[in-house]
C-alpha cells in the first residue's frame, strides 16, 4: 500500500517521498482515509508508530483543497496537546509535511512571552498546535476566537486530564461550534478518556492497531530491585558497565532530577535536564542538545514522557517508575521508535512494588528481575503476578519453644 493509495494529493506524497516515508504504518493506512472522508475518529496505536502523520497529513489536505480565506483571530484547525515539547513536535512535523503548501500555520504555549503570539494570530491561521492553558490565556485576551474551528483534534488526551486540564478543556469545548470533525490520538486510552470520547465524537470510526495499552515488541525490557538510596549510584554503574551511547533518564521529582544531573556532572558525564521550573527556551535548548548527540543523559519528569521524537534512542532508564502505569507506555515508547530496537531498564526498589504490579497488569507482562551484583537490596521488593498481583510469600513456620523443657524446670525450682 502506498500513500497515493489512501487519496493523499500528488504534493503531499512527494514531500514524503523526500522525508524518505515509504509505506504508511497500520494507523496511518486506516485514519488518513477516514479524516480525509470527515469522520471522527478515535485511535489507539503504539508510540512511534506515525500517530502524528495519521492525523497530520490529512488535514493538511483538507485545509488545502476546502480553502477559504483566513479569518483575524481565528484558526481552521486546532490540535490540543498536553506539555510544551508534545506541541513543537507536533507543529514541527506539520511544517515538514506541508512544505510547500499555502498554509499558515503556529504553535502557542506558556513559558514564553504571549505578545508575539497575540501578533500572529491578528491575521488567523489555518492550523494552531497549543497547550490548554495559553490557548485559553489567548481567547481571554481576544487574541483568538474559537468559533471558526472546523477540526479539533485531542493528541494525549489522557495526559491532558492526568496533568488536571479538564476544566480547561470543557472551557475549550464549550468555545467551540458543535458542528466539527474530532479526533482522538493516543498510545493509550484510559476508561476517562473513552467517556470523554463519547461525549465529544459523533459515529467515530475506532481504530486499534495494538491490544489496548502495550508497549513496543522491539523494546527489551528488565527491571533491577535496589534500595531506593542507592538508586543514583546503580545508575553509575549501568551506564558505565554497558557503554550506553545517549540514555533518557525519568526520575519522579523535579528536585531529583537536579540532583541526579549535579552528580552526572561531577562524574564528568555530559547531561542535561527537562522539568516544569526549567523556562521553555531552556528546556528545548536541552532537547536540542540531546538530540544533535552534545548531550549523554537527559535526565527529565514525566513532562519529557511524550512528544520527544529522538532518533535511535538506545535507552531509557526508569530510575524512578512513574506514579501513572500508563506512563511507563509513554516513557519506554521514547526508545524503539520506527520500528528500531532499544531498551527500558527500570530500577525498582521495595516502596514501588505497587506501581510495579500496576504497570505489569496495564501491560499484561511481568517485567523480567535481573539482579545486579553488589546492588541486591536490603529491602527485598515483593514478587508480583501476571495479573498485577503482588505475591507474597508464605511465612515460615516457627520453631517450637521447648515448652516441655520449661514445665520440668519448674517442677524442679518448685521442689
Amino acid at each position: 500500500m502506498s500513500f497515493h493509495s489512501l487519496g493523499l494529493i500528488d504534493q503531499l506524497t512527494r514531500t514524503l517521498e523526500t522525508l524518505a516515508y515509504k509505506n504508511p504504518t497500520a494507523v496511518q493506512s486506516q485514519a488518513i482515509p477516514a479524516v480525509l472522508a470527515g469522520r471522527d475518529v478515535m485511535a489507539a496505536a503504539q508510540t512511534g508508530t506515525g500517530k502524528t502523520a495519521g492525523f497530520a497529513l490529512p488535514l493538511l489536505q483538507r485545509l488545502t483543497m476546502e480553502g477559504g480565506g483566513l479569518v483575524p483571530n481565528s484558526a481552521r484547525a486546532l490540535v490540543l496537546v498536553p506539555t510544551r515539547e508534545l506541541a513543537e513536535q507536533v507543529h514541527t512535523s506539520f511544517q515538514a509535511y506541508g512544505a510547500g503548501l499555502p498554509l499558515r500555520t503556529m504553535v502557542a504555549y506558556g513559558g514564553v512571552s504571549i505578545n508575539p503570539q497575540m501578533m500572529r494570530l491578528r491575521k488567523g491561521v489555518d492550523l494552531l498546535v497549543a497547550t490548554p492553558g495559553r490557548l485559553l490565556d489567548l481567547q481571554r485576551q481576544n487574541a483568538l476566537k474559537l468559533n471558526g474551528v472546523q477540526m479539533l483534534v485531542l493528541d494525549e488526551a489522557d495526559r491532558m486530564l492526568d496533568l488536571g486540564f479538564s476544566r480547561e478543556l470543557d472551557q475549550v469545548f464549550a468555545a467551540l461550534p458543535k458542528l466539527r470533525q474530532t479526533l482522538l490520538f493516543s498510545a493509550t486510552f484510559s476508561e476517562p478518556i473513552r467517556a470523554l470520547a463519547g461525549k465529544l465524537l459523533v459515529d467515530p470510526v475506532s481504530i486499534e492497531t495494538a491490544p489496548r495499552n502495550t508497549t513496543v515488541k522491539a523494546i527489551r525490557q528488565w527491571a533491577v530491585p535496589v534500595d531506593k538510596k542507592r538508586k543514583p549510584e546503580l545508575f553509575l554503574h549501568l551506564l558505565k558497565k554497558h557503554d550506553w551511547g545517549q540514555v533518557l533518564a525519568f526520575v519522579k521529582t523535579r528536585r531529583g532530577v537536579d540532583e541526579l544531573v549535579e552528580l552526572l556532572l561531577a562524574k564528568r558525564i555530559n547531561a542535561d535536564s527537562i522539568h516544569g521550573d526549567k523556562p521553555q527556551p531552556a528546556r528545548l535548548r536541552a532537547l536540542d542538545r540531546f538530540k544533535a548527540g552534545e548531550v549523554k543523559v537527559l535526565v527529565a519528569t514525566d513532562v519529557a514522557a511524550r512528544g520527544l521524537d529522538i532518533d535511535d534512542l538506545p535507552v531509557v532508564v526508569n530510575v524512578d517508575l512513574p506514579i501513572v502505569a500508563e506512563d511507563y507506555v509513554h516513557r519506554t515508547g521514547r526508545t524503539g521508535r520506527a520500528g528500531a530496537s532499544g531498551e527500558a531498564v527500570s530500577l525498582v526498589c521495595a516502596d514501588e512494588v505497587q506501581q510495579l504490579a500496576a504497570i505489569e497488569l496495564l501491560t499484561g507482562q511481568v517485567l523480567k528481575r535481573v539482579d545486579e551484583a553488589g546492588f541486591e537490596p536490603d529491602h527485598r521488593v515483593p514478587e508480583t503476578g501476571a495479573g498485577g498481583q503482588i505475591v507474597k510469600k508464605p511465612k515460615k513456620p516457627k520453631k517450637p519453644k521447648g515448652e516441655a523443657k520449661v514445665v520440668t524446670e519448674d517442677v524442679r525450682f518448685r521442689r
